[in-house]
Parts: structure tokens; C-alpha cells; sequence
């Protein structure tokens, strides 16, 4: 009998090729389930199961349906606005999977924040603000400056404003309220809308840690340190780059802060994404996703034999034991192309030029000509992506940082509003 694997994903994205692929040399088959119209008939053509996000008992319905056709052996969760109902099919299904709730929490970042401090964990000063009730004279009185405003569900450093004044956090929780009021913010439906996050701003270095877990072990993949200070006023990732640089000892002490973050998030099975900072009053876990990194950044990450991660989350969500892969030897760093400026994308020269520079391995420019842009913090995609190994870190990263110098981006900025 055929193996066949659930993947769950918002309508587009970079990696659902990468699994397409990978599911091709395992024989293994995919089946997407998407968030889409259900009055179309399949107008992707990928043969998806159209599903809600945010209608779960019909979504579940549709799901078992298909499956009473032909079993599933495997579900998987692409983005966030995913992993609830992933883990409600793979609960229903009787799969590997996340219980929904801890699913929720890791994309909560209210709930995130709770559950580690439960646990113990370090956790900023922080408060909840409804949208409706303003920053009010009591939630004033416990700010202490510089501090940090995020919306609780949108992620990607999006709506992520630090504000050093009073007048600041004015400015920035306006400009928070604005970006959730967005029709394509409203329309993901996710429960989060209506809320701003506003904590302490964590001074120190930031981190990205990816892995899967198994039955509440954590194994480690990789993690990625990110050269660039994220200072802020906005908080734009620009590149990572693996193996880290830290010490050993804060390493290990890395690594158990995310077991145990994950461990109070209730999170048991599947891939993680854990962001992290480090400063001078120790780490700090800032989220831990329930899903593996996004888009194309993926290909930062291999494994000795050329594996991609899709291959491993798949055979881990075939119920493997994964834990013999191991990334590949090379330095790796990938660079997301950050957007100078609100327009629309007229022309992209230099992406040969970029593509020789020594060390790099690709240029992929995934924005379109005549594309909307905006940077942060209301910005929800970047212009492409700069990959490139080498044998030691510091080539990787001169590599995509020179790569990046050699493109010119022409934008026109007169058209300044969304249309």
C-alpha cells in the first residue's frame, strides 16, 4: 500500500516543491490541504483538499472523508496558520501529532509567554492590550523603556515595533492597529487580531534553532546564528548562517532552554522553530514554533547525501528514526533579501553577477515585476532569497552579503499606497 502524507499549508509557498520533491525520490505521496475556495474545483490543479483554518469541524469532516477513501500515514504543517487543525487531523486520524492546545499555545504569543513562565523560564515584562481599550493609565505605569510591541499572531517580524518613549509607543500601537485592520490580516481569521503584545526589549544576540521532536525528545538539526544586530526600531532578519559561533557551554544551555520551552508548551511530536535571544541577563526564549523554518530558507539546511529537511520531516512524519541524519559539514548562510522601500517593483539587474560571486550556490528573486512592496513592519515577504556554503562561516556570509551588494533593485515609489 502507497504511503501517503497530509501536508498542510496556506495556498502558496516555497516549499511545498521542496516536499513535492522529496516525497518523489521516497515514493512517497502527498496529498495538500489548503486553505482555498471551496466553490472551485481544484484551480491550482494540484488535487488539494480545500480546507478552513478557521472552520475546523468542516475541515475535519472533509479530511475524513478522504481518508476512509485512502488511509493517511503521515500529517505535516507548513506555516503557522496551520498547526491547530494539523494537530486536530492528526489527533482524529489517530497519527503523530501535537495535542491542538499545544499546537495554539506555540502560536500565541501571549499563551507562549505564560506557559514559560509556569515552567519557570526567564520571560520579559510583559502585557496583553486589547486593540479596543487603548494603552490605558494603568498599562502606561508598568512600561519601562526601551520596550517592544508585537501583534500576538502574525510572526516573521511582522507589526514587531520598539519604542524608546511615550510618544513612540503612541505612534507604534497605532501603527500595530492599522496592520491587523488589513483585509488579508483579518482574513487569516486566526482569533489574534484584536490584541498587541508590549514587553521589555531584550538587549543580546538572536538565534534560530531547528529540530524535530519525537515523543518529547528534542533532536537539534541545526542553529542558525544571525550576524546582524536586531536593534530595532523594526526587527528585520536579513541573514543566517550555521554552524553558530557560541561557546560550547551556552550551546548546551541553548539547547535546554528550548526542550524545556517546548516541554511547557505542551509540544511532543514534529518540527520546531525556536527563536531565541541572549544577553547579559541570560536567554530568553522569544517563540517556539510548531512548525519547520519558512520558506525558502529551508535550503540553508542540509544533510550529509544531499538530503533537504523536506526529505527528513517526511520520513519523520512516516514514523523514522531520523536521528542518524546529520547536517553536512559546510558552513551555510542564507540572506532574505529585505525590501528598502514601499512601491512597485519595476526591474532586478545584477542577479548573474550575484550568482558568481565565489561561494554562492543560487539567487532566487520570488518577487514579481510590478509587485507591491512594503519593508517592515507591515511587510509579509521579502524579495528573494541569497544562498551560498562554504568551509568556514565568515566566506559564507561575505559571500551573500557581496552577492547582495551586486543587485540593484529599481522600485518606484511614487506608487506609495496599497491598492
Amino acid at each position: 500500500m502507497s504511503r501517503r502524507v497530509l501536508l498542510f499549508s496556506t495556498t502558496t509557498g516555497y516549499q511545498l516543491r521542496s516536499f513535492d520533491e522529496a516525497a518523489g525520490r521516497l515514493g512517497v505521496e502527498i496529498v495538500f490541504a489548503t486553505d482555498r475556495c471551496h466553490q472551485l474545483d481544484d484551480p491550482w490543479r494540484d488535487r488539494a483538499i480545500a480546507v478552513r483554518f478557521h472552520e475546523p469541524l468542516q475541515s475535519l469532516a472533509a479530511i475524513e472523508a478522504e481518508a476512509k477513501r485512502a488511509p493517511f500515514s503521515g500529517v505535516i504543517s507548513v506555516g503557522d496558520r496551520p498547526v491547530v487543525l494539523a494537530a486536530r487531523v492528526a489527533r482524529l486520524l489517530r497519527l503523530l501529532g501535537n495535542a491542538p492546545s499545544a499546537a495554539a499555545a506555540s502560536g500565541n504569543k501571549r499563551e507562549a509567554r505564560a506557559r514559560f513562565a509556569a515552567a519557570g523560564l526567564n520571560v520579559p515584562w510583559h502585557v496583553s492590550v486589547p486593540l479596543a481599550d487603548g494603552l490605558s493609565d494603568e498599562v502606561r505605569a508598568g512600561i519601562r523603556y526601551p520596550c517592544v510591541l508585537k501583534p500576538l499572531g502574525l510572526s516573521g517580524s511582522r507589526g514587531v515595533i520598539r519604542a524608546d518613549s511615550p510618544d513612540a509607543i503612541d505612534a507604534a500601537f497605532a501603527r500595530i492597529g492599522a496592520l491587523l485592520k488589513r483585509v488579508d490580516v483579518r482574513a487569516a481569521r486566526t482569533g489574534l487580531e484584536d490584541e498587541v503584545l508590549i514587553e521589555d526589549f531584550i538587549p543580546g544576540r538572536e538565534y534560530a534553532i531547528e529540530g524535530v521532536l519525537t515523543a518529547g525528545m528534542l533532536q537539534i538539526f541545526t542553529v542558525f546564528d544571525k550576524p546582524d544586530p536586531l536593534d530595532g526600531p523594526f526587527f528585520e532578519e536579513t541573514i543566517y548562517v550555521t554552524p553558530s559561533a557560541l561557546e560550547p557551554r551556552a550551546y548546551v544551555d541553548l539547547i535546554r532552554l528550548v526542550e524545556e520551552g517546548a516541554r511547557a508548551l505542551g509540544l511532543t511530536h514534529g518540527p520546531i522553530h525556536a527563536e531565541c535571544r541572549i544577553g547579559s541577563d541570560g536567554a530568553f526564549l522569544l517563540e517556539i514554533a510548531s512548525r519547520p523554518i519558512g520558506g525558502l530558507c529551508s535550503r540553508a539546511l542540509r544533510f550529509e547525501g544531499g538530503r533537504s529537511l523536506e526529505e527528513i520531516l517526511l520520513r519523520h512524519a512516516l514514523g523514522e528514526d531520523v536521528s542518524i541524519y546529520r547536517r553536512e559539514a559546510q558552513a551555510s548562510a542564507v540572506m532574505m533579501i529585505p525590501i528598502p522601500k514601499r512601491g512597485l517593483l519595476k526591474s532586478v539587474e545584477g542577479i548573474e553577477r550575484a550568482r558568481a560571486v565565489p561561494h554562492v550556490e543560487d539567487v532566487q528573486i520570488t518577487a514579481k515585476p510590478d509587485q507591491f512592496l512594503e519593508p517592515l513592519p507591515e511587510a509579509g515577504s521579502y524579495l528573494g532569497f541569497i544562498f551560498a556554503r562554504a568551509a568556514n562561516v565568515a566566506d559564507a556570509e561575505a559571500a551573500v552579503r557581496d552577492a547582495h551588494a551586486s543587485l540593484t533593485f529599481t522600485i518606484d515609489a511614487r506608487i506609495s499606497v496599497m491598492t
